[in-house]
């Protein structure tokens, strides 16, 4: 689709990262343990060829990459006390909920026919909306297609996710683009693209342009274990690795592609050695709680800026919804897993943690709820209430200035709009 609301120009702008000394020992302990783990970047990139054995012997494996974790599955903090002040727990928790509530209305009205396409990011609100919130808002963002919850936390209203899967005259895509694929060149969130891992190489190509514009800021791509199966992943990945630049490649790892389990995959220990071999500081994270992918997403961003070389994590959850309204999950894995997974749920388990410091009421939950749910249908109305784009808009945003043989297609049509008035009319 062609991506009206994001210029090229996107690395014009330059924001001065604030310091984070709290995050300092976090971060040396992680740079630590990923180098010495993998020895993943050599200090003599030559040394290989000098390094001999009279032993013969096959590597097989890696050492096991345990996931960080701050909080236990019952909210419960295990050593210390998380690094997200309460006004930032209060902001998270509220979008978790807000994410939460809307994808499960925007489903259901896929389901009545009102928009044509959906895809939830139910059981993963942790891993997106936590690591959100360790970003910089000018961080440029590289998204799959289930990262809504990232525009959710930078200001993006209900009725602007309402008016884009609508496609309507507000849609700032212009209508172009399926539901889901968002874009927003003042949230600097590239448009979504349909394909598997095609942001990846274009993520390691904007790092390594803020690398050479000697910038504050990060990019930031996001993709699933299933896309890291593509060619574009190992070519992106390679690229970032080779060429630096400040990049985070966070990979969702909710354990299925579609309908195919990780165990159909690939034989390895999911994703994060793959970081290791290609060279990059890892880490593996508990993607289910909130706090850890926080402080592991802050660490990454600190790391890599310091060294202008990208950073990998892998964060571990699972996929509760289906993978997207055109998907039946039910054919593929049994009920009891995804229940189990549903009370393992990330909200509810930041839920717990707030309210045994009173920082959150059951009331106040609910009330919450009930208030997004009235949003929703509010905004999924005056959406699908609202006009389509005009039919010229077919034409803008390709060339500067439009060439003749399309004007002329602009004008054909125009005549055929004008000849055949209420035929092409919303029907709502």
């Amino acid at each position: 689709g062609i991506n009206a609301e994001y210029g090229a120009d996107f690395c014009s702008t330059m924001v001065l990262m604030k310091r984070l000394p709290t995050m300092a020992g976090f971060l040396r302990r992680t740079a630590n343990v990923t180098q010495s783990r993998s020895l993943c970047r050599a200090t003599n990139p030559d040394a290989s060829w000098d390094i001999h054995t009279t032993k013969l012997e096959f590597v097989n494996g890696v050492p096991d990459i345990p996931c960080y974790r701050v909080m236990d599955e019952h909210g419960v903090i295990l050593e210390k006390e998380p690094e997200m002040d309460k006004d930032t727990t209060i902001r998270v928790h509220d979008c978790m909920v807000k994410t939460h509530v809307m994808d499960k209305i925007f489903y259901e009205a896929q389901r009545q026919g009102r928009i044509s396409f959906y895809m939830t990011s139910t059981g993963e609100e942790a891993t997106v909306i936590g690591s959100a919130a360790a970003l910089e808002d000018s961080d440029l963002v590289f998204s799959q297609y289930r990262e809504q919850g990232v525009l959710m936390y930078r200001g993006w209203s209900i009725r602007q996710f309402a008016d884009q899967c609508a496609s309507n005259e507000f849609d700032i895509g212009k209508g172009r683009q399926m539901p889901v694929h968002y874009g927003s060149r003042e949230h600097s969130f590239v448009t979504v693209s349909s394909p598997l891992a095609t942001q990846i190489p274009h993520a390691a190509g904007a790092a390594y342009a803020f690398k050479v514009l000697k910038g504050s800021r990060v990019v930031v791509t996001y993709f699933g274990e299933g896309a890291a199966s593509e060619g574009d992943f190992h070519a992106g990945v390679n690229f970032a690795s080779v060429l630096g630049g400040p990049g985070i490649f966070f990979c969702r790892n909710n354990k299925f592609a579609i309908s195919t389990h990780h165990t159909d995959q690939f034989g390895g220990d999911g994703i994060a050695p793959r970081g290791l071999a290609f060279g990059m500081n890892t880490i593996r994270v508990d993607g289910n709680d909130v706090f850890a992918v926080y402080e592991a997403t802050k660490a990454a961003r600190q790391l890599t800026l310091e060294t202008q070389k990208p950073v990998m994590i892998e964060a571990m959850s699972y996929r509760v919804g289906h993978h997207s309204t055109s998907d039946d999950s039910s054919r593929y894995r049994p009920s009891d897993e995804v229940k189990s997974w549903m009370d393992r749920c990330p909200i509810k388990r930041l839920q717990a943690y707030m309210l045994e410091r009173d920082w959150v009421t059951e009331t106040e939950i609910a009330q919450l709820e009930k208030q997004v749910q009235k949003d929703c249908v509010k905004s999924l109305v005056e959406a699908e209430k609202s006009e389509p784009p005009h039919h010229s808009e077919l034409f803008n945003d390709v060339y500067d200035v439009i060439p003749p043989h399309l004007l002329e297609q602009q004008e054909a049509l125009a005549k055929h709009m004008d000849a055949n008035p209420g035929v092409y009319a919303k029907v709502i």
